[in-house]
């Protein structure tokens, strides 16, 4: 070895290492070979026996009752008495409208009852004087006929003018008019203290101004809202100290925290199978992992189209079919641990499967 040529050793000393080339393993082909279609099998099998059996939409939203509260009378607005998103139970003062006005009113209408009385008693001591005059009138009337019975009589005998007995003639015919319209003035004020069907024994006048007092009085204690349910207060900003509330214009709302429901909106090729009552899961985009089951309480009696305020018209010529959303209700059948805020977005899936095969 030592007498070998130089060069050749240090070709030999400087050369690269070889890499050593590992074992191949064989098994992960087949085994990849034989899992990935098994797998593929696996999923297509679940999609397949599962078809059909659930519909699901995440164009679904919680719903509670809501309640426009508004003044039943107008006014200024001296007090309020909630804020935003402040609970309330039914009963509680929301606002207040000054009260002034209608307490004047109220006055008002106490005077004109009073007013009232004083005509039924000016009337009632008419009518008793209208008796007198019927007295006084029929004797006239007797008067007046023993005067023309009397020269009727001369003027047999020829004992008197024609010209005396037509005077006592004209002044019978004028006793006779003065008892008719002494009739007819107590006629007519018997008829103005006559009472009707509607409110026996009570005039009409006085009735008039008593049903003014209590509607008076009923605008008074209108002049204080209170909340109508429990709930939430919400859209309280419009109420402010001094701003003129209008009759009717809603003034603040109030969310219920009871009775909340889902709004989910089925695409009309899923409601083929569905049927009030089949149970549902519900989830909701604002509370990762929280699921409450429900049913379906009711499907919709039209497409969320034909109730919109411009609905469609589809009589054109360039009409393009369109697939419908039909709102059905969800009931949600168990307390949420979490509140259930009023618009949250959800996804419902229901199982429509018949009942036997649940």
């Amino acid at each position: 070895m030592a007498d070998a040529d130089p060069k050749q050793r240090f070709a030999a000393d400087t050369a690269e290492p070889i890499d050593v080339v590992k074992p191949r393993r064989r098994w992960l082909r087949p085994v990849l070979l034989t899992a990935v279609p098994l797998v593929i099998a696996l999923v297509a099998g679940y999609f397949w026996l599962t078809s059909g059996q659930f519909v699901s939409t995440d164009n679904a939203y919680v719903q509670q009752d809501k309640v426009s509260v508004s003044a039943d009378v107008a006014g200024r607005i001296v007090e309020v008495a909630v804020k935003e998103n402040q609970p309330v139970k039914a009963g509680d003062l929301l606002f207040r409208i000054d009260p002034e006005p209608y307490r004047i009113a109220v006055q008002q209408a106490d005077a004109a009852i009073a007013n009232a009385q004083v005509s039924v008693a000016t009337l009632q001591s008419s009518y008793r004087g209208k008796d007198a005059d019927i007295e006084a009138a029929r004797d006239q009337v007797t008067a007046a006929r023993e005067d023309f019975d009397r020269q009727t009589a001369l003027m047999r005998q020829g004992f008197t003018t024609r010209a005396r007995l037509q005077q006592a003639e004209h002044g019978l015919q004028q006793a006779k008019a003065g008892l008719a319209n002494a009739l007819a003035a107590a006629d007519e004020a018997r008829a103005k203290l006559t009472t009707g069907a509607a409110v026996p024994g009570v005039s009409p006048a006085i009735a008039a101004a008593r049903v003014q007092r209590e509607k008076a009085l009923l605008d008074l204690t209108r002049t204080s809202v209170f909340a109508p349910t429990s709930g939430t207060v919400s859209q309280s900003d419009r109420l402010q100290v001094g701003q003129m509330m209008i009759t009717g214009l809603p003034a603040v709302s109030i969310v219920s925290g009871k009775g909340a429901w889902i709004e989910a909106n089925f695409k009309e090729t899923d409601l083929n199978a569905m049927r009030v009552g089949q149970p549902a899961t519900i989830s909701f985009d604002a509370y990762d992992g929280l699921k409450l089951k429900g049913h379906v309480q009711s499907i919709g009696a039209g497409t969320g189209s034909e109730f919109s305020v411009l609905p469609a018209q589809n009589a054109t010529g360039n009409w393009v079919k369109v697939t419908q959303r039909v709102p059905v209700r969800i009931a949600i059948d168990e307390a949420s641990p979490r509140q259930l805020i009023a618009g949250l977005s959800a996804k419902v899936s229901i199982d429509v499967r018949p009942h036997g095969k649940r």
